[in-house]
Formats: structure tokens, C-alpha cells, sequence
């Protein structure tokens, strides 16, 4: 079939194609903050919750304009423990996915790395300064590779493909809303990654608090 009789039969049905908004560019490098080492080199696996962090800032289109969010991984389980969303980019956005992800359990007692790409929100002094505060250490990518931060990525794409790809939002609050949903309802709890035996992140931190408990109890 050729493009021109897919475009008159889109017209005679009123059909048009949904447009992708123009990139929106949320990792800017070019500042004279200081940055992190790589301390996380690509080891994307944990062997226990809390004590790998990986985080990004992505941003969703909505028809008020864009909405920015800010969300952090635990490598052991893939779950999203803290998230964040704003109509900006300053670093008060990726503040508040730090305060969600320090609402659950205390990091581990063997420490914590926090990696992330080394944008300025990342790099600001405010957000150094909670990391520190919380003995967090933390890790960035170098210059421009996307691969070092692989997983945060992944998420990001996972997020476009199957929610924000597929649907309009009115609204910020709108996509706020369904967001949450998403991660909080599917991603963290239904969503089977085979990374962690096709099971879900929730269940899988569960089984290994359960093992935890069994061992010590024995």
C-alpha cells in the first residue's frame, strides 16, 4: 500500500498521526560545579537493596507544556524508590526524588552510591550536601556516554514506550497522576523484569527480606 492511499484514507476517516514533541534536552554538563568520579563503572547489579542508586531526569509532554521528572533505581531490584515531578529542571526536582527514595528503609549499613550523570542538579552544591548528610556516596558518568548510566536510561525508555508514547495528557497534574500510578501500581509491583527471574521488584525485595529472616532465625 502505497503512502499516498494510507494518507487519503486517513483523511476520509479523520485520522491523523500523533507527532513526538521536539526533544527536550535535561542533562546539562557544560558548568564548572564539581563532578564525581565514576565509582559505579557499569556494575549495574546490587547484591542487596539499598546499596547501589542510579537516578535521571526525563521529561513528558503535556498539553499545558512540559512536565520534568526525576526518579531513582535501586540496581539490587530495579525498583523505583523515589521519584519526583515539576514544571522546571532546578535542582529542587531531583531533591524530592531523594527525599521520596530516603522515606523507605535506611540505606544499607555498608554505604550507599548514588550515580547519576553529572548535570547541574546533580552537581550542585545543595544536592552534594544531602548526599553527604546522609553518608551517601556518589558517582557520575563521564562527559556524554549515556551507557553509564544505562539502567536509568532503560527506565526512561520503558516509561516513553508503554505509558507517556500512548497517551495525551490535558493536563500536568493529569500526567503527574497517571505516572505515579504507573510506577508506584504497575512498574514497581505487577511489571516482571527478567533481569531479577521474571519477577516483580516488590516481590523480589520481599523474597529477600524473607530469606534475611529465615537465616537469622535459624
Amino acid at each position: 500500500m502505497s503512502r499516498k492511499r494510507v494518507a487519503r484514507i486517513m483523511r476520509e476517516k479523520g485520522i491523523q498521526g500523533r507527532r513526538r514533541p521536539k526533544f527536550a534536552r535535561t542533562t546539562d554538563s557544560n558548568h564548572r560545579l564539581p563532578v564525581a568520579d565514576n565509582i559505579l563503572g557499569r556494575n549495574f547489579t546490587a547484591s542487596k537493596p539499598d546499596k547501589a542508586w542510579v537516578a535521571d531526569i526525563t521529561y513528558v509532554w503535556t498539553l499545558e507544556g512540559w512536565l520534568y521528572l526525576a526518579v531513582i533505581i535501586d540496581l539490587f531490584s530495579r525498583r523505583v524508590v523515589g521519584w519526583s515531578m515539576a514544571d522546571h529542571m532546578r535542582t529542587e526536582l531531583v531533591l524530592g526524588a531523594l527525599r521520596a527514595a530516603l522515606g523507605h528503609p535506611e540505606p544499607s549499613d555498608e554505604g550507599l552510591v548514588f550515580h547519576s550523570d553529572r548535570g547541574s542538579q546533580y552537581a550542585a552544591a545543595d544536592y552534594r550536601e544531602a548526599l553527604r548528610q546522609t553518608g551517601i556516596t556518589c558517582s557520575m558518568s563521564r562527559r556524554g556516554n549515556c551507557w553509564d548510566n544505562a539502567v536509568a536510561e532503560s527506565f526512561n525508555s520503558t516509561l516513553k514506550t508503554e505509558l507517556v508514547h500512548r497517551t495525551i495528557f490535558l493536563t500536568r497534574e493529569s500526567a503527574k497522576t497517571t505516572i505515579s500510578e504507573w510506577i508506584e501500581v504497575f512498574y514497581n509491583r505487577q511489571r516482571r523484569h527478567s533481569l531479577i527471574g521474571y519477577s516483580t521488584p516488590i516481590t523480589y525485595e520481599e523474597s529477600f527480606y524473607a530469606e534475611q529472616a529465615q537465616t537469622q532465625a535459624a
